[in-house]
């Protein structure tokens, strides 16, 4: 079958490879649609989480052998250590990520295991159904803010996660969204999604502060800009160098929070709101296509914010 393999660093290309082995409890899910995640973009230019030869792809959808309209969550959990009986299998000890252990989903297919399946709502639009595992980043990174309403929230990053974290705290009832990126286009986009400012940096004083980015600066940026007693949500894996001012964490009573993917019922709740969102920011391509695709923004367009792979025609 045909697939985009990661085969060295900064090298993706597109190579024949056998037909998904499937195994007891597992099930082959043919895929439709499968996003390029900046994680993966990361990952192929500086190879050390992911070591290739793989084929990526944790965020996608597709149909099961009996036509159902299916998403994956791509976090395998053991459900046995302290960590799943504590009810945090995001971060389980021993977890496994399709697409990074396992082979995932830039392929025609893939094999997953059974409880990974989430049926998709009859109507949901493959475009939806391809960015419901970035939404559902953001609505645990929502749930770990308190779910604020009222709340003044600031954004870093207007890739995929910026906007979808955007869009879940205007769906939360956030009074106010600002964004910040260096890409003019990502901040029209941003401004056209609802955020009531978008410019190269933020200006406000904020409740929420989510950084999509990832880096020592905007690190920084997400402790200097919250009122005290806010909270920084850091979400992004651009760079481990923590970066901020120490003292000022202490003296303000500000809190950072780690957040990193999901949970079921975060997952559930992505899919409820995907369904009502502006995603034309959205770009699909065929899987033929996508080494150009992946090269090219790896290498630094900002344009598409987030691009859909499938093999099919559609």
């Amino acid at each position: 079958m045909k697939a985009l393999v990661f085969t060295g660093p900064g090298v993706v290309e597109p190579q024949d490879v056998p037909e998904p082995s499937v195994g007891r409890d597992e099930v082959l899910v043919h895929v439709v649609t499968s996003g390029i995640c900046g994680s993966e973009l990361h990952g192929v230019r500086t190879p050390g989480f992911r070591v290739p030869p793989l084929v990526m792809g944790h965020e996608f959808a597709g149909r099961t052998n009996d036509g159902q309209a299916v998403t994956v969550n791509p976090i395998l959990s053991c459900g046995t250590c302290d960590v799943c009986a504590a009810g945090l299998p995001n971060v389980c000890r021993n977890r496994q990520i399709i697409g990074v252990h396992r082979p995932g989903a830039f392929a025609e297919r893939v094999a997953v295991p059974a409880a990974a399946v989430v049926p998709l709502p009859v109507g949901l639009g493959w475009t939806a159904a391809g960015v419901v595992e970035p939404a559902a980043n953001s609505v645990h990174a929502w749930r770990l803010a308190g779910r604020p309403a009222g709340a003044r929230v600031g954004v870093l990053g207007a890739g995929a996660i910026g906007l979808t974290c955007l869009q879940v705290a205007l769906s939360g009832g956030a009074a106010s969204v600002e964004i910040a990126d260096r890409s003019p286009e990502r901040l029209e986009i941003a401004a056209r999604l609802g955020a009531s400012a978008a410019g190269q940096e933020l200006t406000g004083e904020y409740d929420v502060v989510f950084d999509a980015v990832g880096a020592a600066v905007t690190h920084q940026q997400s402790l200097a800009r919250l009122r005290p007693g806010g909270v920084a949500i850091w979400l992004g894996l651009a760079d481990h160098v923590a970066g901020y001012d120490a003292l000022d964490l202490v003296r303000g009573e500000k809190r950072v929070l780690g957040s990193f993917a999901y949970d079921a019922a975060d997952f559930a709740g992505a899919i409820e709101l995907v369904t009502g969102w502006d995603l034309s920011w959205v770009e699909t391509f065929p899987l033929d296509e996508g080494a150009a695709v992946f090269t090219t923004l790896m290498n630094g367009r900002a344009t598409p914010v987030k691009a859909l792979l499938t093999p099919e025609a559609r």
